[in-house]
């Protein structure tokens, strides 16, 4: 029996573990399969408070770990596989093995929709990226590629003309799910081209370590041709890893958490942090102040109920 678990230990689930382990909590964390989560496949982070030289994704969860851990916290590889969250304690499984908390934090995050190429899963942390905002500093003065057709592909895209000469929008379709505003935003900046009916195929050069081009083929006659780009960033969505927890919790027709203020769930008990609930910023930081949160409401449930 634990007080409590934490579910992901990323930036939301390690720092919801410090807030706990501090409030003499001795939380659990289960690691998840992504342990530390998506901050492991970013090389540089230049943005996280603190570290004005930067910091690498894998060191900056890592030192939240030690940091949990250091107060008393306890981490545990393993995945949930199963959970019943009908009555208190909350009961998970991890394989064969029951766990069971009075609350529990629900970090578990959500996963990057990636195109499943070999050349693509190489080069991720290397100029192929699932976040402009994390690393489209990186790529400032050279050209990039985005592919996606939805509203987050032309977000991307438009922040990224802020750094590099000019970005490649790369969609299967002629139609773009993207609503009229953002689509009519992106064709209005000369920074954008456009290249429709077209899928990427392979990435280069995982040899060299670094993204020097794409292969395209057409959707409509399948001629493959190489296109030149720095960086490859996908916007093809985000799969929150809520799977053990349909018909539990609320949950949107995406998949996500849905929020009953604050880090509250429809479950009383059940708290989420981070990118299980949040489909806006996803940023390291956001993750680690909503699990902040997540552990002070947790904790004050328990003292209130003694």
């Amino acid at each position: 029996m634990y007080e409590m678990i934490v579910i992901g230990s990323g930036c939301a689930g390690s720092t919801a573990a410090i807030y706990a382990a501090r409030a003499s909590l001795k939380p659990l964390v289960i690691e998840g399969l992504e342990a530390g989560g998506q901050l492991t496949l970013t090389t540089d982070v230049e943005n996280y408070p603190g570290f004005p030289e930067g910091i690498m994704g894998p060191d900056l969860v890592d030192r939240m770990k030690q940091q949990a851990q250091r107060f008393g916290a306890t981490y545990r590889h393993g995945a949930v596989t199963r959970a019943d969250l009908s009555s208190r304690p909350f009961k998970l499984w991890i394989g064969d093995e029951q766990l069971e908390a009075q609350t529990l934090i629900i970090a578990s995050g959500a996963s990057a929709r990636w195109l499943g190429l070999p050349s693509e899963q190489a080069l991720v942390g290397h100029g192929v990226s699932s976040c402009a905002t994390c690393d489209g500093f990186f790529f400032r003065g050279q050209p990039v590629t985005v592919v996606g057709g939805g509203d987050s592909a032309m977000e991307e895209a438009l922040f990224l003309t802020k750094f590099a000469t000019d970005v490649t929008i790369v969609h299967r379709r002629e139609e773009f799910r993207a609503s009229k505003i953002m689509l009519d935003r992106a064709r209005a900046n000369d920074k954008i081209k456009w290249i429709t009916n077209a899928t990427v195929t392979e990435v280069a050069d995982p040899e060299a370590k670094a993204v020097t081009g794409l292969k395209l083929r057409s959707t409509a006659n399948g001629k493959e041709w190489d296109h030149k780009t720095s960086a490859l960033f996908l916007a093809i969505g985000h799969v929150p890893n809520t799977d053990v927890f349909k018909g539990q919790l609320d949950l949107d027709e995406q998949g996500y958490i849905v929020s009953h203020g604050g880090a509250r769930t429809n479950i009383p008990g059940v708290f989420h942090a981070g990118d299980v609930e949040d489909r806006v910023y996803r940023q390291a930081i956001t993750a680690a102040g909503a699990g902040c949160k997540a552990a002070m409401e947790a904790e004050r449930l328990l003292e209130a109920e003694g």
